[in-house]
């Protein structure tokens, strides 16, 4: 696996590289951790601005918010990443001692870029990128260019890193427990003794323990006869209360997101369901009982009337059939009487052809005769 490096323009490339068949390709190798980096780089650029006081000398001065600890690797806001990114260029190089003009929100950016780049480039650091990488205000270069800035500005003010000092642990002196597995008649019996001691300073008279308790009742008794005695007005008490019961009182916000007013509010619509449904619940047993009442109305006149109309509706199943019947009869005699049509209609065609034909011929004999 090919571990990550940095190289001079702040980008992360692999380790090994290998050169293509091609004439000038090269192939990088991109470590599994090069995505990463630039937490990393800008993890660190915080510590160092935290070690240049930026938090007293730039962020209080300019009402600015402390950046988190991966602003600029992430987008969140290009426009304001991108202000807070050369307000630190600018103070990084002031505090590298070159003078450096603030930039204002409304100055042209690529020009602002091209000037912190130029100041980065007289610090003897590389910038083989465009320009146009540093305009959205986060990424691998803007971590780049920012942790440049603060490496020249803690050489400037002399900052070095030291070794860290760890402290030295003192090792505990290791005690020898004493062996008690064995023990001696002697100890048994010094043991024995003071548990016989013991005993006997733990007896109580049972007399003695009645007459303490006799006292204790009694003093509670005269407690609670002086704490029921009130000097205190009764008047005077009142007006106190009234001119204290004002600022007595609490006003606590209601808040629609607190949970304790849904539940309230729960309980409410609960409470007026139950209410309702009494109401609703008799009203609706009544109309219940009386449609009950009138669908049994009508099925009584339904069978009453079926009983009282049973002969004529035999009478007009009767008569159904009958008709039934005729128009069978109806359709077997239109039939016949389509079928004699059609038979006249041939027999009538026939009859014209032969007077057609008679005709033809007297015709041709009156003809005959005159010649």
């Amino acid at each position: 696996m090919a571990a990550a490096v940095v190289t001079p323009s702040g980008l992360e490339d692999g380790v090994s590289r290998s050169r293509g068949e091609g004439a000038g390709e090269v192939v990088v190798e991109r470590g599994p951790g090069a995505a990463y980096h630039m937490f990393v780089v800008m993890e660190d650029l915080v510590e160092k601005l935290k070690l240049l006081r930026y938090e007293e000398d730039l962020l209080r001065k300019n009402n600015l918010k402390p950046p988190s600890r991966h602003y600029f690797a992430l987008p969140t806001n290009p426009g304001e990443q991108f202000y807070m990114f050369f307000t630190l260029a600018a103070w990084l190089i002031n505090k590298a001692g070159r003078p450096f003009e603030q930039p204002q929100e409304y100055d042209d950016p690529n020009a602002t870029i091209s000037n912190i780049l130029s100041e980065l480039r007289s610090f003897g650091r590389t910038a083989d990128f465009p320009p146009s990488k540093l305009k959205s205000g986060y990424g691998a270069h803007v971590c780049y260019v920012l942790d440049c800035l603060a490496e020249e500005a803690l050489k400037y003010i002399g900052f070095t890193w030291k070794r860290p000092t760890y402290p030295v642990e003192e090792l505990e002196e290791e005690t020898v427990a004493e062996d008690d597995a064995e023990l001696t008649l002697n100890k048994v019996d010094e043991e024995f003794v003071e548990e016989e001691t013991d005993n006997e300073e733990n007896f109580i008279d049972l007399s003695v323990l009645k007459a303490q308790t006799y006292r204790l009742d009694m003093n509670e008794s005269a407690k609670q006869e002086d704490i029921l005695e009130s000097t205190t007005d009764a008047a005077e008490w009142s007006l106190e209360v009234e001119r204290v019961l004002p600022q007595l009182k609490v006003t606590i916000r209601t808040d629609n997101k607190d949970w304790r007013i849904h539940v309230d509010q729960m309980h409410q619509h609960k409470s007026g369901i139950e209410s309702a449904l009494k109401e609703t619940k008799g009203l609706l047993d009544k109309l219940h009982s009386e449609i009950s009442r009138t669908l049994e109305k009508i099925g009584s006149r339904e069978k009453y009337i079926n009983n009282q109309l049973e002969h004529l509706v035999q009478e007009y199943r009767a008569a159904q059939a009958q008709l039934s019947e005729a128009r069978e009869r109806y359709q077997q005699g239109n039939g016949g009487v389509t079928e004699r049509t059609r038979l006249l209609s041939e027999v009538t065609e026939e009859l014209e052809k032969v007077k057609q034909e008679m005709e033809e011929k007297g015709s041709s004999m009156t003809d005959g005769d005159k010649y």
